[in-house]
């Protein structure tokens, strides 16, 4: 795009028009993208892509526009604060990642053989955790049922609200009533 092109955009994306603050990302997300992945080093590049750097510096940019009041004078003037938004967005997650990175060693398939095998539950688990599935499903009224079924297979409260259409907040809710409840209900004897 044309410097003048460039610039018409800039004054849209000053105004707030929201398709001009797409058609701005589409024209600079590219050349941004190779500033993030000429700094991004080798081990490093397993951990996070440079189109998250970007889109993250993006939205600090939008974020601007519509709280800070920003303004931009050229075109110019937006891609070399973009370029310094995203050098600075690469570096904030570059020290969150590097120490790690270091510290990781890679995993030398000759030893597998001496890894010991998981632990598997034994009968006497299998069955108390049984026991328990039974009286967390007799004290779960039966509208909060699919909240239980969506836990036991392993989600997270905002991945249950999202299945279910309730808030996360009433996920949490209805799970701590129910172990809440568990904990107040007299155990159950095993019949002999």
């Amino acid at each position: 795009m044309s410097t003048p092109a460039l610039d018409r955009l800039l004054e849209r994306l000053c105004s707030g028009d929201a398709a001009a603050a797409e058609q701005a990302f589409l024209e600079y997300e590219p050349y941004l993208r190779q500033v993030v992945r000429r700094l991004l080093p080798q081990r490093l590049r397993a951990k996070f892509d440079s189109a998250d750097i970007v889109q993250s510096a993006w939205g600090d940019l939008l974020r601007g526009f519509r709280t800070g009041g920003w303004r931009f004078e050229s075109a110019n003037q937006l891609r070399a604060f973009l370029v310094r938004a995203a050098r600075n967005r690469f570096i904030d997650r570059y020290r969150q990642q590097d120490l790690a990175a270091r510290r990781e060693e890679a995993l030398d398939v000759r030893h597998l053989g001496q890894v010991p095998a998981a632990r598997q539950a034994t009968p006497s688990a299998e069955a108390q955790a049984d026991d328990l599935w039974r009286r967390l499903l007799a004290l779960c009224p039966p509208e909060y049922r699919p909240v239980l079924l969506l836990k036991q297979e392993g989600l997270a409260a905002d991945e249950i609200a999202a299945r279910t259409g309730l808030h996360p907040g009433s996920v949490r809710r209805i799970l701590r009533q129910l172990a809440c409840q568990l904990a107040e209900a007299p155990p159950t004897v095993p019949e002999p």
